[in-house]
């Protein structure tokens, strides 16, 4: 793992580092803020999803959650959003390829031997993190927007037991009944929809439900939310009776001026569970 930069920021550090990755098959980039409390002892971490065109830099400047964060004394990661790379397989549209890795293992080709995100996000750099660093394995959470809303939300119901609490911003919450969804789903999984599934947070929510309290928030002036499918979410989360709440904020839109005007919000939402 190689240091690229860090810099002091509300007491702690925003770090961000490159490592060589087995499951993408390529180098990796991720960000880390640690809180002063780092210095004492492990502190507990928040995973943040970026979505569809970010890298690991996009929440990290424009999120505002350093602040919250040391408030409240709790690091968060920011990975990235897909394998990259010369070698790397990409597509011409903005949805598909790199930036677009949709938090799925693929198995269908080219895409196959780099795009492992779901590994990569619930293996591999959590262990990374926890050998490295001062954060508490034990003392988990997970949130994301957008394309990373739909990955923090799959994450949590495929790996029940592992996140004390679970938050998104603007989900994709129905990719296999969406513009958002069907096309990457199909490429990276194949033609057998039964494959989607589990990468489908309102079927999921049907599924299994969930075991960790669930923060939503949701635009309602974003100009994406057919994509989104919020409303088939919330009906997953009656059916299940889900401890949560989907949120309809009106007036915001799908822009990291949403994210940043209710990151104190689920930072709040997370330390509670994170520290209980």
């Amino acid at each position: 793992m190689q240091t690229v930069s860090e810099n002091r920021a509300f007491g702690g550090v925003q770090g961000v580092y490159t490592h060589a990755s087995d499951a993408c098959a390529c180098d990796m980039t991720f960000g880390l803020f640690l809180p002063e409390e780092a210095k004492d002892a492990p502190v507990p971490v928040l995973f943040y999803l970026s979505g569809l065109t970010c890298t690991h830099e996009n929440a990290m400047t424009k999120a505002g959650a350093q602040g919250w964060a040391a408030e409240q004394g709790v690091a968060v990661v920011f990975p990235d959003t897909s394998p990259r790379g010369a070698e790397v397989a990409d597509d011409e549209s903005y949805d598909l390829g790199q930036g677009a890795g949709f938090y799925v293992n693929a198995t269908e080709m080219p895409w196959a031997r780099h795009y492992r995100m779901w590994d990569y996000v619930a293996e591999e750099l959590p262990a990374l993190i926890g050998a490295h660093f001062a954060v508490d394995p034990e003392r988990q959470a997970i949130t994301g927007h957008s394309m990373g809303g739909h990955g923090a939300l799959t994450l949590a119901m495929g790996l029940p037991g592992r996140y004390r609490s679970v938050s998104a911003f603007a989900p994709i919450a129905h990719p296999s009944a969406a513009e958002w969804g069907r096309k990457q789903l199909r490429a990276y999984l194949g033609e057998d929809e039964t494959a989607w599934r589990p990468h489908d947070a309102a079927l999921t929510m049907r599924d299994r439900g969930l075991d960790a309290p669930l923060l939503v928030d949701q635009g309602t002036a974003d100009p994406h939310i057919d994509k989104l499918r919020p409303e088939a979410l919330a009906e997953a989360m009656a059916a299940c009776r889900v401890d949560g709440a989907l949120r309809l904020r009106k007036g915001y839109d799908h822009s990291y001026f949403f994210v940043a005007s209710f990151m104190e919000e689920h930072l709040r939402f997370h330390a509670e569970a994170l520290y209980a």
